[in-house]
Formats: structure tokens, C-alpha cells, sequence
């Protein structure tokens, strides 16, 4: 039988009956039946996600719908991120964000273009007045796509408020068929000082989970003393598709009473990066798994709630304690977890030692490490915590650590790179030293004088690397000298394997032409229909210029009536 405690039943009907959003004021951004593959302040890289990633049934444009009538307010368009993605704001306060498009309505599209044209680049934001472009509820507003970071075809849809604080859009009614029960992956129990010690070990440790008919878990017992935390791996699924997404609500108990809570309904931008002391840093980095921690650590997140001794558990020794965890999606379907805890003083092996190295990081303090041509500043809160670090520079190469510690903020890497010829310098950048076979992945590099400076959050093995080599330009659906009459695109590919590309610029018979890029498929498209071409035979010129300066220039003669 389900152990559920009144608290809990007071607790969810109080917050049910808070929900002060309104309920018939949005409407559904697509004509189909939504299906997700992502929702609200689910765990993402580096963020929480800030909306629902809407289905589009593994194609691009399906009609996207103004879900309330207002003024399109903002619009922007780039080759990463959201893509093209459309802001809509609305008399009552709230703006709704649609992302990953394929294009605007007709009238946006024009409007957006003319500004493409004169700025003569495709990538661009505006803010348009309130009279430029009014919506009406339900009418279209663009079409889905896959444009941006996009990982395939789908709809991201936002609500915001005056703030601009994102909100789980199924507040406002935005309905998700959802009958299924979270689910919990693991269960890991950590002790939080030198002190305390679990099953004879001052070390992190995996719990045996045994799953339940009833759909709950029973977690292999534990001995303990001292002060413990714990962390779940979870995810949940809708009724209609098979994705693992985020849950909504957690929260644990102790003998009863409640212990700690996040709660997924509205955070902040400005806080989303603290998603990386949420999560266990240091076991994503090393198993590519997101486990969140159930006690709070020098973490300003504002989906805290409810927390007793900030999550964590003092076990003392001749106790008997019941810890539960239970996990809820939007629809209350939930899942929980029990672990019985038992306090011993039982004979425990050392803690286990910190390495330590020269070098120690004071998280209060500005540091600075220099060695040979590097030097590397780490400015105040720059991590949470304190913590002896690992820095070593051999000749162009720099050891940082191991990327297991997350950062707040960005730090700087500096090389003096006065040694190297004048012509060399212009071809060298900072990478990244990615994966077992050392793959430089460059690192966003600016040169002042003798000296290369990369801004990073992450730690790990960093080198000096040179590119020399030019990007490569060719024609994707034509030939030169072709008639392209009946053509409705002009595709070109372009790439760069060293540093990456950094900007092109496309002209036929010198006039600027727009060209999107899609740099998932290295592709550059351009649309007859923009009315730039007017004579029969025209020159084609698209030049391409990688991070480091490297540049190529394409020349194709075609023809058109």
C-alpha cells in the first residue's frame, strides 16, 4: 500500500489552488495535437529549458498561430540558438516566444527582409513598435522549422512575464496528455564532510533501487553517521511519445516531515547557470548523466523551496530514520523512493584525501596562475567552492584541471605569443583539447598586441593551435555557367575544419544578397523570390572568412530568365 502523507495532500490542493495564471487566454501555437519532446526547466547544458519543445510531426512548416492577439515586439534571427525566433506581446502583461521557425508570415517576412537588406546581414534583431506588426489570437504568425541549435524539426514555445522570467506554459492551460508515472533512474547518497561516513565509507555511493508493482522504489538500506545528502536521476514521459523529459516538482521527507523541494514552475535567466551546482558537475563531465542533488550548496536558484537544514540529513548514532523522495510531473503522476537509514558509529575506513597541489583556489578571491606563456585569471566567484587545483603549462600546452568543477562565471586563459613571426601570429587561436584523441575545438580568441586571451568556463587541457588552411566553397545545386530559370534556390556549401567560419558575405553582380546559413548542413541559401535579379546573365560571389582570417572566394557565372 502507498505510504502518502497528509502534509503532502494539504500542501498539493494549497498550490493547486494558487495558480493565478490565466487558463483560457492562450491558445495552442499549432494545429495539431501537442506532443513533446521537451518540457519546461528541464536539464539542459549549462541551462534549464525555458519552454515546450512542440512535436512537428518530423517536418518543417506546419502554420504557427499567435496564441494571443498583441504586437510582435521582437524579432530575431541567428545562425545558433533560437534561430529564427518571433516575440509577441500581449495587453496582459505576458510575451509568448516561438523559436526554431522556417520563415515569418508574409508580411513579417517582408518586414524582416527590408531590414536584412539595408543592414546587409542575415543575422539581426529588431523591435518593432507596437503598430508596426499587431497579431490577432489563432491568425499565423510563421511557420515551424529547424533553424538555430535546433536538434530536428519542432516548435519552441515560451511564456514570459514582465520580467522576462520564463513560466511553464502548462500553467496557462497549454494541455499535454500525461498519464505515466515518472521514472527513477538512480539514487546516490553522498557524505558532506570528513566526518561523515556511509556503510564505512566517506565516499559517494550508488544506491540498489528495487521498482515496485505499484510503480514506486525501495532503495537498499544504509549505515550512517554524520551529515549525508542525497541525489535522483530522473526524467518523465507523456502518454504520446517515447522522450525522456523533466519532471516538474521534488521533493523528500524525513520520518514524515518535509525535508526539501524544487519546485520547476518560472526561474530567471540570469540564474539558469546555476543549474551546474544542481546538478552533480563532476559525474556529468566524467558519465554524461544529470543527477540533482537534494540538499543545497552555495546555490542562489530560485526553485529552492521548503528546504530543512538546507536538505541535508544529520544522522546520529543509535537512530532509525525513513528518507523519502518523491518525484511529480505537471499532472501530479508521481513516483517515490524510500531509503531507510540506520545510525551507526560503526568502525569506518579513513576519509578519503584530498589531493593537493600547489595551487589553491580560494572561491572569495581573485587568483591568478602564471607559468611560462600562460597565465590564467580566475576572478572572485568564479566557483563555489574552494579547492586545490591542477596547472601545468608544457611549451604551448596548458593542463587545467579536469573539468569537474563548475564555474559561475568566465575566466581568462592568456598566452604572451611574442616568440611567433608576425605571420604566425595571425594564424594562431586557443582550442580546447576535446576527447581521447586531443581534438582542438576553438575557443573564442581576441589578440591584443603580443598577446591571445580566451574566455572560458570550462577547465581541462587548453593549447595554442594554428590554422592556415582556408575554408572550402562549393556550388550545392548548380553548375557554373547553368541556366537556373526554373530554379526557386541558389545552394552553396561551405566549410572549415580548423578554427570554424566566421562570417561570408554573398554578392551577384555586386549586389548583396541574403543568404541563410545553416550551419548544421554547411549550407548557404539563397531565394530567387527576394527579387534581387533582374538580368540574364549574372556573376555569383561568395567569399568566406574563418576565425582566424583565413579567407576564400567562390566566382560562378549562371544564367536567368
Amino acid at each position: 500500500m502507498r505510504f502518502i502523507f497528509p502534509l503532502f495532500l494539504i500542501s498539493a490542493l494549497f498550490l493547486n489552488a494558487q495558480n493565478n495564471y490565466p487558463q483560457d487566454y492562450f491558445s495552442n501555437p499549432l494545429d495539431i495535437t501537442l506532443v513533446l519532446s521537451g518540457t519546461f526547466a528541464e536539464l539542459r547544458s549549462n541551462h534549464f529549458h525555458s519552454g515546450l519543445d512542440i512535436k512537428t510531426q518530423q517536418r518543417t512548416g506546419l502554420k504557427v498561430k499567435a496564441s494571443a492577439s498583441g504586437f510582435v515586439s521582437r524579432i530575431k534571427v541567428s545562425h545558433y540558438g533560437y534561430g529564427k525566433a518571433l516575440y509577441i506581446t500581449h495587453p496582459n502583461g505576458y510575451t509568448t516566444v516561438y523559436a526554431h521557425l522556417s520563415k515569418f508570415s508574409p508580411d513579417i517576412e517582408a518586414y524582416v527582409k527590408q531590414h536584412q537588406y539595408n543592414k546587409e546581414s542575415y543575422e539581426i534583431e529588431l523591435f518593432p513598435k507596437a503598430e508596426d506588426l499587431p497579431v490577432i489570437k489563432d491568425n499565423l504568425v510563421a511557420y515551424s522549422g529547424n533553424s538555430g541549435g535546433s536538434g530536428g524539426p519542432h516548435l519552441h514555445f515560451e511564456i514570459r512575464d514582465k520580467q522576462e522570467r520564463p513560466i511553464n506554459p502548462m500553467l496557462f492551460g497549454i494541455d499535454i496528455k500525461d498519464t505515466t508515472n515518472p521514472i527513477i533512474k538512480s539514487v546516490y547518497v553522498y557524505p558532506l564532510d570528513q566526518n561523515a561516513f556511509i556503510n564505512s565509507k566517506n565516499t559517494k555511493q550508488k544506491l540498489r533501487l528495487t521498482p515496485l508493482k505499484n510503480g514506486d522504489y525501495n532503495a537498499e538500506n544504509i549505515e550512517a553517521i554524520g551529515n549525508i545528502g542525497f541525489a535522483v536521476g530522473t526524467y518523465d514521459r507523456q502518454d504520446l511519445a517515447a522522450n525522456s523529459n523533466g519532471v516538474y516538482n521534488i521533493q523528500t521527507f524525513v520520518n514524515g516531515s518535509r525535508n526539501f523541494e524544487l519546485d520547476f514552475k518560472r526561474f530567471s535567466f540570469d540564474e539558469t547557470k546555476h543549474i551546474n551546482q544542481l546538478i552533480d558537475y563532476e559525474h556529468f563531465s566524467t558519465k554524461k548523466q544529470r543527477i540533482q542533488k537534494l540538499f543545497r550548496k552555495n546555490n542562489p536558484l530560485s526553485i529552492f523551496k521548503s528546504t530543512r537544514n538546507e536538505g541535508v540529513i544529520k544522522v546520529e548514532d543509535s537512530t532509525y530514520s525513513v528518507y523519502k523522495i518523491r518525484v511529480a510531473d505537471y499532472k501530479n503522476n508521481e513516483s517515490w523512493v524510500t531509503i531507510h537509514i540506520k545510525g551507526t558509529k560503526k568502525i569506518a575506513t579513513q576519509p578519503e584525501e584530498e589531493k593537493v597541489t600547489p595551487y589553491f583556489i580560494k572561491a572569495d578571491q581573485t587568483t591568478n596562475l602564471k607559468k611560462g606563456i600562460v597565465s590564467v585569471d580566475f576572478y572572485k566567484d568564479t566557483f563555489y567552492e574552494d579547492f586545490y587545483i591542477d596547472f601545468e603549462v608544457n611549451n604551448d600546452t596548458l593542463k587545467l584541471h579536469k573539468d569537474i568543477k563548475a564555474a559561475k562565471k568566465s575566466f581568462n586563459i592568456t598566452y604572451d605569443v611574442s616568440k611567433f613571426s608576425n605571420e604566425d601570429k595571425n594564424k594562431l587561436y586557443i582550442a580546447r583539447l576535446i576527447g581521447y584523441k586531443n581534438y582542438p575545438a576553438y575557443t573564442s580568441t581576441k589578440r591584443k598586441g603580443q598577446f591571445l586571451t580566451a574566455r572560458t568556463k570550462k577547465l581541462g587541457t587548453y593549447a595554442l593551435t594554428m590554422d592556415t588552411v582556408k575554408p572550402t566553397i562549393s556550388a550545392r545545386n548548380f553548375k557554373s555557367k547553368q541556366w537556373l530559370s526554373k530554379y526557386r534556390y541558389l545552394k552553396v556549401k561551405i566549410d572549415d575544419e580548423e578554427s570554424g567560419i566566421s562570417n561570408y558575405r554573398a554578392t551577384i553582380n555586386g549586389k548583396w544578397i541574403l543568404m541563410e546559413y545553416d550551419y548544421k548542413t554547411k549550407t548557404l541559401t539563397y531565394d530567387f523570390n527576394d527579387g534581387v535579379i533582374n538580368d540574364t546573365k549574372n556573376n555569383l560571389k561568395v567569399i568566406v572568412t574563418d576565425n582566424v582570417g583565413n579567407n576564400s572566394t567562390f566566382d560562378a557565372l549562371f544564367y536567368r530568365k
